[in-house]
């Protein structure tokens, strides 16, 4: 059973140090489903624009949060095996990334791990600005691993 969502926002916004630091909120946190943001306060470069280490961490972090909202976490964990990330044009304001997974590649990614003691499943993410715009494009492949 997954956790509750407050705890997953808890682990999600103040876990990980960095993160904290960062001001990423969790605006969607439902199974299959999550939304991120950076903020652009705190994260700017020396242009002015988000720093691609900010941007980086939004595309990184969605497929192990999809894991927490999705899987039993007594049973099983997310790693990030892949990652990369094409910057199409600065941000300047917040950026948002939302990441889905669908109810059968769920179930699939479920059973090979349980079955195999691992599962691979892959995101392709566009990272969007306040005005909706691409300001990058992400790749990652994660493995879901049995404890």
């Amino acid at each position: 059973m997954p956790l509750p969502s407050e705890l997953i926002r808890l682990l999600t916004e103040e876990h990980i140090a960095f993160v904290r630091r960062s001001g990423l909120k969790a605006e969607v946190l439902e199974p299959g489903h999550v939304r991120l943001r950076m903020p652009l306060a705190g994260n700017e470069n020396h242009v002015g624009s988000m720093y691609a280490g900010a941007l980086f961490t939004l595309a990184e972090l969605p497929g192990g949060v999809l894991a927490l909202t999705s899987f039993d976490s007594q049973r099983f964990y997310p790693i990030v095996k892949e990652a990369s990330l094409r910057f199409l044009r600065p941000a300047g304001s917040d950026v948002r990334v939302e990441a889905r997974l669908s109810a059968e590649e769920l179930a699939r990614i479920a059973e090979e791990a349980m079955v195999k003691g691992k599962a691979e499943y892959r995101l392709e993410l566009a990272l969007t600005d306040e005005a909706g715009l691409l300001v990058a494009q992400s790749n990652a492949v994660y493995q879901l691993r049995s404890r």
